[in-house]
């Protein structure tokens, strides 16, 4: 199959068009990119990323659908705002799927697969020593979803992402925080429940690293005075 990297930019087939958009808008957002709150335009996101309406206009339709983006009663579309009490229930449920997610997962991890986590957990670390939030962010995915691909899931991983897509505007509050929220995690531990073949010990090590990660994350939503809103006009 063709990449879009053979075609110019305004002959790449709409199709193919429609969905590199979408996944560029729907990692942005995951990685928590974009402030709660931030409006976006169809024209607007159009100009940001160097295409046409239409595949902006698909792209936000396909994301208010996943929960990801909210569409306001003027018809403009929104980064959702976080609530207290709507956080604490995408934490539980991140709980409760990825720890399925991890044990579902254990009976296919071996030394290779421990292997590439440590490495992924040393790239994290770098990130994190470097104050490069967003690097640190998509390390942080990637150690959790080469887990738990382990197990492919028609089902539960669609979910997992979806819980991911919702929590990751809040992620933005962070930034400034980089080196003092994320001291400790529990991926080594992780990664060493593997080696022992330890299926209690990996399950509690993704449900720690789920709750001490996101444990610091409501005083930042209650104490952060809202910016004006942005993302792309």
């Amino acid at each position: 199959m063709a990449s879009d990297d053979q075609h110019p930019p305004d002959t790449i087939p709409t199709a193919t068009l429609q969905e590199r958009v979408y996944r560029e808008l729907r990692e942005a957002i995951m990685l928590g990119q974009f402030h709660p709150g931030d409006a976006m335009t169809i024209r607007g996101l159009a100009e940001k990323l160097g295409t046409s309406m239409m595949p902006a206009r698909e792209a936000l339709r396909r994301l208010v659908a996943e929960r990801a983006l909210t569409l306001l009663p003027n018809r403009r579309v929104a980064v959702p705002r976080m609530t207290p009490e709507t956080f604490r229930e995408l934490t539980e449920a991140r709980v409760a799927l990825e720890v399925l997610a991890a044990r579902r997962a254990f009976p296919a991890t071996d030394p290779a697969l421990a292997d590439r986590l440590a490495a992924i957990n040393t790239q994290q670390d770098e990130a994190i020593a470097a104050g490069d939030w967003s690097g640190y962010q998509e390390r942080n995915r990637a150690f959790h979803f080469a887990l738990y691909a382990c197990a492919p899931a028609q089902v539960l991983m669609p979910l997992i992402e979806s819980l991911w897509l919702q929590i990751g505007p809040f992620l933005y509050l962070t930034r400034e925080s980089l080196g003092t929220t994320y001291l400790d995690d529990r991926h080594e531990e992780a990664i060493a429940a593997i080696k022992d073949r330890d299926e209690d010990g990996l399950a509690l090590a993704i449900e720690q690293d789920i709750r001490d990660g996101m444990g610091g994350l409501p005083a930042l939503l209650a104490n952060r005075v809202p910016p004006p809103t942005g993302g792309p006009e």
